[in-house]
Parts: C-alpha cells; structure tokens; sequence
C-alpha cells in the first residue's frame, strides 16, 4: 500500500538485522537499521524497488555493485555534497574525516554531522570514513553502530584498528 505521500516501505534482512527501505515517488529515500514494520507495505514489483533489493544482496555477497538504484536523499546543500563525495570512495578503501573535508572544502567536524545524517547508509558509504588513528563513529556513537561499521568495513575487506 503506497500512502499519501506516494511513499512504501520494505522490511529486508541483512546480515546486520532487519532493515526497513522507503522509496517515495520510484527514489530510495532511507535505509533504516531496527525500524519497525511500517503499514505502508509496497508493491515491491517496481524497478526501483527491484533494484535496490538486487543491489543490497550483491553487497552482502561481495558481487557486482556497478548500478545503484535512484536515490534522493533529503538534506542540504552541504549535506548533498559530502555524500555524494562518499558515492567516489570504492569498495574496499577507506578515507579520513579530514581527507574527505578537504575534498568537499569544509571541516572534519562539519563532515562528521553531514555523515551523520546520511538516511541511506550503506548505499551511501559513510562507513567508509573513519578517524586519523580509530574506527570513528557510525549512526551517531552507539556500540551497535560502531560495530556495525566494523562489521561493514571487514565485509569489505578494510583493515581497522
């Protein structure tokens, strides 16, 4: 069911736990790690939807990632800019707060809220900043999340202290 707002919602397992991924109007707008089963359930049928799914399960099995599904994530200018930065970090390699902020013209700290806002992780790589001399943070300073980023960054083959 597609509510008001054209918006659906798809639970997905991963192996990082129940994900939950809203498209509004065919463009992935959120992953969501632990979220609760939304009663606006799509039909998953679409393109996009089919797509990201594809997407997704290659990531977990190390295959393929050339084409990313449409995503339009909501937030600033600056925001927009530092992750689709992230977008140019491949598989595999990792960058620094202060790295990426050079590349966008801002500060790490600036950089470390634009990531922590990021509605769609994993499709948009913020697990693959980290800190000068640590992991650095995930989805804010939680253990879950910093353990997911390492799981992550191990997935991919990133070596982390």
């Amino acid at each position: 069911m597609v509510n008001q707002y054209g918006e659906f919602h798809s639970p997905a397992d991963s192996p990082l736990g129940l994900i939950r991924l809203t498209w509004v109007e065919g463009a992935l707008v959120a992953l969501d790690f632990d979220a609760p089963p939304s009663g606006y359930a799509g039909d998953l049928g679409t393109s996009s939807a089919e797509q990201t799914l594809a997407w997704l399960a290659a990531y977990f099995a190390a295959d393929n990632l050339d084409d990313r599904p449409e995503m339009k994530p909501a937030g600033t200018v600056f925001q927009q800019r530092v992750w689709s930065a992230l977008l140019d970090i491949p598989w595999g390699e990792s960058m620094t707060y202060a790295e990426l902020a050079r590349r966008v013209g801002s500060a790490p700290r600036a950089v470390g809220g634009a990531l922590r806002a990021n509605p769609i992780p994993i499709l948009i790589p913020c697990h693959r900043v980290v800190a000068a001399s640590a992991l650095g943070g995930y989805a804010g300073a939680s253990e879950l999340g910093q353990a997911r980023k390492r799981w992550l960054l191990r997935h991919e083959g990133i070596s982390i202290a």
